[in-house]
């Protein structure tokens, strides 16, 4: 099973990433924009893991100590890509979250998994192989995104499979904060 533990959002956070999303898909001439229901944000990636490692995921998720905290998202980025470019909402600095992040590394290498050694850079991906139409002042539009903020009370392990030929994320288990 591939796995990862994430920050699920509101519905009203949903909403305005949506409108977000379709105004990004209005100024682009191709792109893959994330459906409405994969919206999250990554806190550790695991890949693919064996079934009966879950136990020991939850354990790690439990030993979390980071109480509900205030996540801000802002801005608008992405990474350059040959094939179109990747866009992303920005997250804002949050001790919180770094230590969220923190904890769950340090509880899921302790249970004996291999993660990513990379610098954590949170982000919600918003599309790939996105080309924007030529004449779009990238920077302007960007200062047009609205800011959104969302209360994080829990994560969820999601595991991620492919159904049908479409990307499928569903909640195998959540860790109240």
């Amino acid at each position: 099973m591939r796995l990862f533990i994430a920050i699920n959002f509101t519905e009203d956070v949903k909403n305005e990433l949506c409108l977000t999303i379709e105004r990004l898909k209005s100024n682009a001439n191709q792109g893959n924009f994330t459906r409405r229901e994969n919206l999250h944000l990554t806190l550790v990636f695991l890949g693919e893991v064996a079934p009966e490692s879950i136990q020991n995921i939850k354990s790690a998720m439990e030993k979390v100590t980071v109480e509900k905290f205030l996540l801000s998202l802002s801005g608008l980025g992405y990474f350059k890509r040959n094939g179109g470019d990747i866009y992303w909402m920005g997250v804002e600095r949050n001790n919180c979250l770094a230590a969220l992040h923190s904890q769950l590394c340090r509880g899921l290498t302790q249970a004996g998994f291999t993660l990513d050694n990379r610098e954590y850079k949170p982000h919600l991906t918003l599309g790939r192989e996105i080309r924007l139409i030529d004449r779009l002042d990238k920077e302007a539009f960007s200062k047009t995104i609205k800011p959104l903020k969302q209360v994080v009370d829990k994560i969820s392990l999601m595991k991620s499979e492919r159904i049908k030929g479409r990307l499928i994320y569903s909640e195998i288990c959540t860790k109240l904060l």
